[in-house]
């Protein structure tokens, strides 16, 4: 029997042990940051793929930890590919003219620069969509990153329409607000607290 068997046979064996300790925690998680089962299942199967092409599961020292932060990226890897128009309503006024943060979400990655930029602004984002009451940011998200109606999310959750667009507009307000700090931390320009609530 080679090394190398007993290297895999070990690390199928802890593969298998990942996967029935965070499994459904896991998937719960990712479930709850995309529209569909479906959605869940895909960015899950990532996740495992991800993993399993680890050379040395020791080498990971919090399992758990690493397992949902790949699972963040591969949403914001998600959101990042389908987004080109969305998130219209976040943008912040800049007097100097420079660049907003919303062109920074949308940017090409050609840029290192600005590739740098719109990672931290998507991961930020991400953040912000954590921090958000549930019934918020499902709106959020099925409106602006799956282009879904709010007439249609109302339909479906069998909520009145100014229901859905009030959730929707604290979702902005706490968003904008998130990002608004952010984007000045980074680019160094003191916040216009004028725009503050």
């Amino acid at each position: 029997m080679s090394i190398t068997f007993v290297r895999d046979v070990a690390s199928e064996q802890g593969i298998t042990s990942v996967v029935q300790r965070y499994g459904r925690g896991l998937f719960a998680f990712i479930r709850g940051r995309v529209r569909t089962r479906d959605d869940a299942d895909d960015v899950l199967q990532d996740v495992w793929l991800q993993l399993a092409s680890q050379p040395e599961l020791d080498a990971i020292e919090q399992v758990g930890a690493w397992l949902f932060r790949v699972a963040r990226n591969k949403i914001t890897d998600r959101y990042r590919k389908k987004t080109t128009t969305a998130l219209e309503e976040l943008h912040i006024e800049d007097d100097d003219e420079g660049i907003g943060f919303q062109d920074i979400l949308l940017a090409d990655d050609n840029d290192p620069d600005l590739a740098e930029l719109k990672r931290i602004f998507w991961e930020e984002l991400m953040i912000g969509l954590d921090k958000l009451p549930e019934v918020q940011r499902e709106v959020f998200v099925r409106n602006e990153l799956e282009d879904e109606t709010l007439q249609s999310i109302a339909d479906t959750k069998g909520e009145p329409l100014k229901t859905i667009i009030s959730r929707k507009r604290y979702a902005v307000q706490k968003l904008r607000e998130h990002l608004r700090s952010t984007y000045h931390e980074l680019l160094g320009t003191p916040p216009d607290n004028t725009q503050r609530k």
